[in-house]
């Protein structure tokens, strides 16, 4: 399972808010309910993001093992 814990971590560190990716980088609003809900999103989602906050990767997402 991915989650999305780190992206708003980070978006807080770097002072970005769900209201300026929305407005400022045009993600859209189900997206940003997406990743909250740590649902699927595209690989090109993550990209834009990682630009956007000039982070990497593992600043956005984490892998956790499916529970059995």
């Amino acid at each position: 399972m991915i989650i999305y814990e780190r992206l708003w971590e980070t978006m807080r560190r770097k002072g970005i808010t769900t209201y300026q990716l929305r407005e400022n980088y045009n993600i859209d609003s189900r997206t940003i309910r997406r990743l909250k809900d740590n649902e699927n999103v595209t690989v090109q989602t993550l990209d834009k993001l990682c630009n956007i906050l000039q982070c990497r990767l593992e600043d956005v997402a984490e892998h956790l093992p499916e529970k059995e």
